[in-house]
This record gives structure tokens, sequence and C-alpha cells, in this order.
């Protein structure tokens, strides 16, 4: 297998495979960036002299051309290619000699991938940017459509007081600006360039890295050539901290569809084509969708951890453990591109109960509000309190707002920020503007 670094001895092919593990299949998802990044540090050497123009105009002239067959598909790394690097390095040197190998000056293959990775990264976290506003307009809409149905809201799993189907889906749509500003803090961790910093120690050619910090968009260089190689596995750390933000939301959402649509509690339906059927149970309506998302993003979650533990106990530099950090995170990557993308499909879909306090269970869901209604007349806290109990014991409580079964929302008189009859939708929206701008 060709090598960048091979010296003329070769590792044996369990070796080998030991240790480039899936590195040649992941490396697939950075080959664009690759290309950019070595593009970006060409330009810089020719402003420093180590290229002439015309050098770096026929080496930019090949790399367009092979980002071109990435794009369009073509790209093959070769089966005796080690990785990504060694494949356009070699593909540079068939066509132009020599002068492809110069693209390697003043850099290792350590910052390469690193800078190869926090591109994708970056551009992975702008993906799942846009995946969370289109949810989250969806559940705005929804929020607004279902304001005035009245849902029960529970507490120890046990009835406990009136919610509604606007409150539930915007509290999922508030939810997801919290995780846009846990992805703009993995954007930022992310958004600095590591190039220039070569294996961990610099070196004496005279790089300009501010040149390619502005050339690839990046916000700031890794100014410490250390702290460059420092940020292999917190970039990863952070942008996993982030997506699994986002999974825990998709996971309690879930959680409640797989309650909500069991036939206890018929609070939301499904067309039968969402659902599933059992294999002897001809009656079931199984909400294989939700637990899939549910599982999904236990799995999404589960990956910070993961690469906490695997960047554990390595004194600083290169260590060759953190290629798995590709191993763990791009596969999580997926997978909540996928729950995002299904949690919206499957919204457009969703149907709501409005009659769902026609059931006797939730004749005690108005004990807080009687309680209220009681202590605003002039009767003690305390002593309204404990009139509603007695009143719930002897089997004779009604609500004195009038008949369950046809309120709404809005007949509750609930008014301060964020209750039953004033979700504040317009200043959530306007609060994640400001959190989604990055």
């Amino acid at each position: 297998m060709a090598t960048l670094w091979n010296k003329g001895t070769k590792a044996t092919d369990l070796v080998e495979d030991f240790t480039v593990g899936d590195d040649r299949i992941l490396d697939r998802k950075l080959a664009k960036y690759d290309v950019e990044g070595s593009m970006a540090h060409i330009k810089m050497l020719e402003s420093i002299g180590l290229l002439t123009s015309e050098e770096l105009e026929k080496l930019l002239a090949s790399l367009e051309e092979i980002r071109e067959s990435i794009l369009k598909g073509e790209f093959v790394l070769e089966d005796d290619v080690e990785d990504i690097h060694s494949q356009v390095e070699l593909l540079l040197t068939r066509k132009l000699g020599d002068m492809g190998k110069k693209i390697h000056s003043g850099r290792s293959r350590n910052d390469q991938v690193l800078v190869d990775v926090k591109l994708f990264l970056r551009d992975e976290l702008k993906t799942v940017r846009e995946e969370v506003l289109t949810l989250f307009s969806t559940l705005q809409a929804l929020s607004e459509k279902h304001k005035e149905v009245l849902l029960p809201g529970y507490t120890h799993a046990q009835v406990a007081m009136p919610s509604s189907f606007g409150m539930w889906f915007g509290a999922y749509a508030e939810a997801l600006v919290d995780d846009m500003f846990m992805l703009a803090g993995a954007y930022n961790v992310v958004n600095q360039n590591p190039l220039g910093s070569a294996a961990g120690y610099g070196n004496s050619f005279p790089l300009d890295r501010q040149m390619t910090t502005e050339l690839l968009g990046f916000a700031y260089p890794n100014y410490n050539s250390v702290a460059a190689q420092l940020s292999r596995g917190k970039s990863e750390r952070s942008v996993a901290s982030a997506i699994g933000s986002v999974a825990l939301t998709l996971n309690k959402f879930a959680a409640d569809c797989c309650m909500y649509m069991c036939p206890n509690y018929g609070f939301i339906h499904f067309p039968d084509s969402l659902t599933t059927g059992s294999s002897i149970m001809p009656h079931k309506k199984n909400p294989d969708v939700w637990e899939m998302v549910r599982g999904k993003c236990n799995r999404v979650m589960s990956c910070e951890n993961e690469i906490a533990l695997l960047c554990s106990n390595m004194p600083h530099g290169y260590h060759r453990e953190y290629q798995l950090l590709k191993d763990i995170l791009f596969p999580a990557l997926d997978l909540i591109h996928k729950c995002i993308r299904m949690t919206d499909y499957m919204l457009q879909y969703i149907e709501v109960n409005d009659n769902i306090l026609d059931a006797p269970i939730y004749d005690y869901l108005f004990t807080v509000e009687e309680v209220n209604k009681r202590t605003l007349a002039g009767t003690p806290f305390r002593d309204a309190y404990k009139q509603v109990g007695i009143e719930v014991n002897e089997g004779r409580f009604q609500y004195s707002g009038g008949d369950a079964k046809g309120l709404k929302a809005s007949d509750l008189g609930h008014t301060h920020i964020g209750s039953l009859g004033n979700l504040c939708n317009d200043k959530i929206k306007e609060k994640m503007e400001v959190a989604a701008r990055w």
C-alpha cells in the first residue's frame, strides 16, 4: 500500500488492516475538503516563494479537476493507496511529476487531517442548522394551529394540570433554540484553522497562516501549534455534544409520541402508512418510526461519552487512536440528519384529538385551576387547597369554570409569559433567529 510516510520498510498486511481500519471508507467524506485545503495551502506557498506562479497555476487546475471528479462521484481511492491525502498527491504526481509532490511542503498529514475534518464538521453543522430550522418552523406552525386544543399535562406520569397542543408543540420548538445555541458553540470551536501547525510544533518555513485562515473562511487560526493539535478530539467532542443536545430533544418528543399514540391515551394519530402492524395481532398500529427515532437518538447521545473516553489519558501530541474519532462521530452525524428529517416528515401528517377531555379520567385535571379561582376570589391559598382536596376525596369535586368538555385554552385565563394563553411563539422565533446567526 502506498503511504506518505513510507521509508523503505513495509508493514505486514495484518498490521495495516488493524491500524487503517475503516479510514479508507470514512475518508471519502473528506475528499472534497482535502482538495480545498490543498488549494489554499499552495496559494500560500506561492506567496512565500516556495512555488512559482506557473507551478501554482498548473497545480490549481489539476486540483480543480480532482475536485470536480469528487463532486460528480467519479473519484476513486485506489486499492493500494492508504488514504485520501495520498490519493490526491498521487494523482497530481502522475500528471505533473515531481511538481505534484511540492504540495506537501510546510505541512504534515497531521494538520492536513485536522483541517479536512474541521472543514467537514463546519459544513455538517451548517446542514444540521438548516434541518433544525425547518423542524422548528413546523413545530411553531403546529403550535399556532392547535393552540386552543387542551391537552392533559402530566407529572410523575399522573394527570396533573391543563396543557395544550399549542404548548406541547411550542415547547419542543423552543427546546430547539437551546440546541441551536449548542450548535453555535460547537461551530465556534471548530471554526479555527490548524493548517501550518504541521505535526504539532510548527516548522521552519515562513508560512503565512493568516492567509490560509482567510482563504478557508476560518474565523481564527489555532495560533499555538500545540494547541492546534490539542483541538483534535475537542472539536469532535464539541460537535458530539451539540448534536447530542438535538438528539435529546428529538428523543423526548419521540417518547411523547409513542405514549400519545397508545390507545390508552389516544391524543395523536398518524395514517396507517406511517405505522406498522403485528404479525399476529391484526389491531396493532405500532409507532415504529418514533421508536427508531428514540433509539437512534440514544445512540447519538452516547457519542460524546465515547469520544471523551477515547481521548482521555493521552499526553499532548498526536496518537494513532485519534483516527477512531471518525468511526465514532461520522455515523452519529448521519443518524442525526436522518432523525431530524424523519421527525419533520412525520409531523406533516400528525392528527390531534380535540376531544381528549371527554374521558372521565380527566375530571380532576382542573383542581389547581379551581384552587387558583378561589384564591383570586379572596380565600387564602392554603384554605382553598384544603377545600378542593376534601371535595376530591369525597368524590364531589366539580370545576366551577364550566364543563371541561367544551373548554378551550383561552377560556382558562392564563396570561403570563409562556402560559396557555400567551405562548410567545413570536418571541421564541426571534430568539431562534439570534441563536442561528452563525
